[in-house]
């Protein structure tokens, strides 16, 4: 299986601008030095690598918890990666999840597995990964 992205870009660094699309053509969007590094309106890397980190461990709690025999009504994770100068130096994961008949102790060792062995997770290992997982009742 191969999964692809496409980027263009045109000019320097600093005033250039450049798009990001999504092999399957689910999104594409631009990214520019002031989208990056300045707080512009508009996409960057890190931000794409997030939604896949967030997307990636959502679905390793819901493998890990069918494993337990316990199904999520809901599953809400964000990653915020951090950028600082050339470098990303931490990705903070924060989950909440709503699953009927699991205790809190449960879920944070379902969330930790999924921590640990999800694919963008082993894929990003040299990044340190923080990870705070709340149940919620349900």
């Amino acid at each position: 299986m191969e999964r692809t992205a496409t980027a263009h870009w045109e000019g320097d660094l600093r005033s250039g601008t450049g798009t990001m699309r999504l092999g399957s053509g689910a999104w594409e969007g631009p990214h520019s030095f002031k989208t990056r590094f300045e707080g512009a309106p508009g996409s960057n890397p890190e931000e794409l690598l997030g939604a896949a980190h967030a997307a990636c461990f959502s679905m390793a709690v819901s493998a890990g918890l069918a494993k337990a025999g316990k199904k999520a009504t809901s599953i809400d994770t964000k990653a915020a990666v951090i950028l600082e100068g050339l470098a990303i130096t931490r990705i903070d994961l924060t989950t909440n999840a709503v699953v009927p008949g699991l205790t809190a102790a449960e879920f944070q060792a379902v969330a930790d597995d999924a921590k640990a062995n999800c694919i963008v997770s082993k894929a990003l290992a040299a990044v340190p990964i923080t990870l705070q997982a709340t149940l919620a009742a349900g």
